[in-house]
């Protein structure tokens, strides 16, 4: 089988869900397709994952199933698919896919929103300490009101760094400027003048220099071996001591371990996180520092979102099934 030219499948083709999907998205797919679902919802072992392989035309791995090189190697001969739920395909050896000539699909732009919207939450909420004050509440310590309690950092007329300009870092600062905030922006390739004026946004082309800039910094480029720790101790002491850093892309980004120091020395005012390098562990020392909102890596937990993103697997399984190429399909090499 070529990878730019599927082979038609003849009967329905044997689909392996590693999570459970919505219901809506799991009856359709029961309908299409010889489809087997993870029920229980746990994150399915490396063994279960390469039995899966073993056994199925096509598996839907989702962000917590690591597809590597060694258990692509191990795979059926029927496997000629792996259609991805979600945008990211960083836990996907795209080299060792491409090599055995099995498709990757991805479901991209469905999220855009909905990690938009929570990125701008923690935008607004650190410099706010929101994460402060509700504890304050919840330890039924709250006094009251006072002119010089919990005081935070206005939005309007800051600097928003962002970096990675690509859907969401543009959702992102079509959102801030209605904050007030100046946008700058560092990305592979500098946008077109008319998308700048847009979303009223200034191209930086060295980071440390928009790092330094930026009283708030916001990441949304995609995880790879040239952006492991992309925010590391260097990069983290350039920042002012009255900035905040927010991440709701992928956790190795960032070196955690400087970013704790950092917070810990007083020389950041806070954090806003919904990704891990760990996950699903979440380093204490960041759960027990006042100004850290740690969230549980829901940028895209919406029924809309995940619907949609359903949706765009069952495309991908069917246009592949039927001897087309998939419209998600996702090159090595572009992502």
């Amino acid at each position: 089988m070529s990878e730019s030219t599927p082979t038609p499948r003849t009967g329905k083709p044997k689909v392996v869900v590693t999570r459970q999907l919505m219901p809506m998205i799991e009856a359709r797919m029961s309908e299409l397709f010889d489809a087997q679902f993870n029920h229980d919802d746990r994150p399915l072992s490396r063994e279960e994952l390469a039995i899966a392989m073993q056994e199925s035309d096509v598996i839907v791995p989702t962000v917590t199933d690591r597809i590597d090189a060694n258990l692509i190697r191990q795979a059926g001969p029927n496997l000629g698919l792996i259609a991805s739920f979600g945008a990211g395909v960083d836990h996907i050896d795209l080299a060792a896919a491409r090599a055995a000539r099995i498709i990757v699909t991805n479901t991209p732009g469905v999220f855009t929103d909905d990690t938009a919207d929570l990125a701008v939450m923690l935008i607004i909420g650190v410099p706010r300490r929101v994460r402060e004050g509700i504890a304050l509440v919840r330890r039924s310590e709250w006094t009251g009101w006072a002119p010089s309690a919990l005081l935070g950092w206005q939005i309007g007329g800051k600097s928003l760094g962002i970096v990675g300009m690509g859907r969401i870092g543009q959702a992102v600062a079509h959102r801030a400027r209605a904050f007030g905030l100046n946008i700058l922006y560092h990305n592979r390739h500098r946008l077109p003048q008319a998308v700048e004026n847009m979303h009223g946004a200034n191209y930086v082309e060295d980071l440390d220099d928009l790092i330094a800039r930026s009283d708030i910094l916001t990441l949304h480029c995609p995880s790879t071996k040239d952006s492991r720790h992309l925010i590391d101790a260097r990069r983290i002491s350039l920042m002012k001591s009255t900035a905040c850093l927010i991440n709701t892309a992928r956790g190795d980004l960032v070196d955690q371990d400087a970013l704790i120091a950092a917070l810990d020395a007083g020389s950041l005012v806070g954090a806003g996180l919904d990704v891990y390098p760990d996950e699903p562990q979440v380093d204490r020392r960041l759960i027990d520092h006042p100004n850290v909102m740690t969230l549980p890596h829901i940028g895209s937990a919406t029924r809309e979102g995940r619907e949609a993103s359903g949706e765009k697997v069952i495309a991908n399984i069917q246009f592949w099934a039927d001897g087309h190429r998939p419209p998600d399909q996702v090159l090595e090499g572009l992502v």
